[in-house]
Formats: C-alpha cells, sequence, structure tokens
C-alpha cells in the first residue's frame, strides 16, 4: 500500500456519490473541489452554497449533485485531499532527511503544514475539518486523531518506537502545536514567526522528554 493510499484508508470512506470512471468526470471533480477551496478563501464555509461552486467550476448544478450530494460532502472531499497531500509531503521529505533527531522531524512537519496554510487555497480556513466538523474525515474519530493516526503510521517504521507510545505523544504535541499555530496566525495571517518558532520549541522538547534527542 502507497502512503497515499494509507491516508485514504485512514479517513472515512469518499463522500463521493460515485467515483468518478472517466478521466473527464475525474477532471470535472477536481475542478468542482478547487473552486470550493477559492470560494471558501473568499467568502468563508458558511455563504458556500453548491451553485456558487458549480457556476465557479464551470459545471451545472446537476453535474455537482452527480458526485456530492451537498456543500459539506464537497469539502469533506477538498479536506481529505488536502491530508493526502500534506501525507505526501511528509513522507516524500522525511525519506530524504535523517530522522534521528526529533528537531529536524518536527521542522519539517511543521514546515509542510505551515507551507499549505500560505499556499493552498482553502487551507487556511478549513484545515483538517475542524471548522465544518470535528469528525468530517471519520465519523467514528476525530479529525486531529485521523491526522496523528497517519504521522503514526509513517514514523512508527522510521523510528522505532512502541507503536502505542508514540501515536500518544503525537496526540499531545499536535494537540499543543494546533493551539499555538492557530494562535499564530490570528495574530499573523501569514503565521507570527515568534509564535511559530516558540511552537517548534516546544514540541521538539515535549517529544525529546519523552524519547530522548
Amino acid at each position: 500500500m502507497s502512503d497515499i493510499q494509507a491516508a485514504k484508508a485512514t479517513a472515512e470512506a469518499t463522500p463521493l456519490r460515485r467515483q468518478p470512471v472517466q478521466q473527464r468526470s475525474a477532471k470535472r471533480v477536481e475542478q468542482m473541489l478547487d473552486a470550493s477551496a477559492q470560494l471558501i478563501d473568499e467568502l468563508g464555509y458558511d455563504a458556500l452554497t453548491t451553485t456558487l461552486i458549480a457556476k465557479r467550476a464551470g459545471v451545472a448544478v446537476g453535474s455537482l449533485y452527480q458526485f456530492f450530494p451537498d456543500k459539506r460532502a464537497v469539502v469533506q472531499a477538498l479536506t481529505q485531499r488536502n491530508l493526502e497531500r500534506f501525507i505526501a509531503s511528509v513522507t516524500e521529505r522525511l525519506a530524504t532527511m535523517d530522522h534521528g533527531h526529533w528537531w529536524d522531524v518536527v521542522d519539517s512537519i511543521l514546515d509542510i503544514y505551515l507551507r499549505m496554510h500560505r499556499e493552498i487555497p482553502g487551507f487556511s480556513k478549513v484545515h483538517f475539518g475542524d471548522v465544518v466538523d470535528r469528525q468530517l474525515l471519520d465519523e467514528s474519530r476525530d479529525n486531529n486523531t485521523v491526522l496523528v493516526d497517519a504521522l503514526a503510521e509513517i514514523l512508527t517504521p522510521k523510528l522505532g518506537f512502541p507503536p502505542d507510545d508514540l501515536r500518544f505523544a503525537l496526540t499531545i504535541a499536535n494537540e499543543t502545536a494546533d493551539a499555538l499555530l492557530k494562535l499564530a496566525f490570528r495574530r499573523d495571517p501569514r503565521g507570527d514567526e515568534q509564535i511559530v518558532t516558540e511552537t517548534k520549541y516546544v514540541v521538539k522538547r515535549y517529544l525529546a522528554s519523552k524519547f530522548g534527542e
């Protein structure tokens, strides 16, 4: 199973009513997701409608409803795509670095998150789904747990720590980083650099205290 497939398996079953079979249909679905991301940046989730998504994507509303039952399902698919891209980027980064030190691992993961927050349309407003629903990615787990499980799946074989211990530590580290980075982006749309630096320091020190330097 590839890392992207693992990320998909980590999240709930697709919100699509039906899977696009033809390349043209798959491209149309991607256009809808891109359109919803742009509109979320411009209007926010509450003002988003299926009519607006269809118009921005250049498709008929009926075409949107062939694949999605409502706007929540569109944003759920968008959020799942963001998770897959995040996990793929983390996997690629870790494959090219020495992960024997928490400093490097934490820097890499948080830098990828910050880049997505600053560059990926819609991500700064929705993140991994909490703005819409704390269980948007999986109805049995909250969104942060889905993210932690995906990261643990990648890091466990690379770092060699007991899976349950690593998952628990990542949960604490992720919740801490999540709260601090939200503060950083409230202070500055690009992320207050001083708070970002402190976030990295706090997370690194915590993980080092659990697993050593």
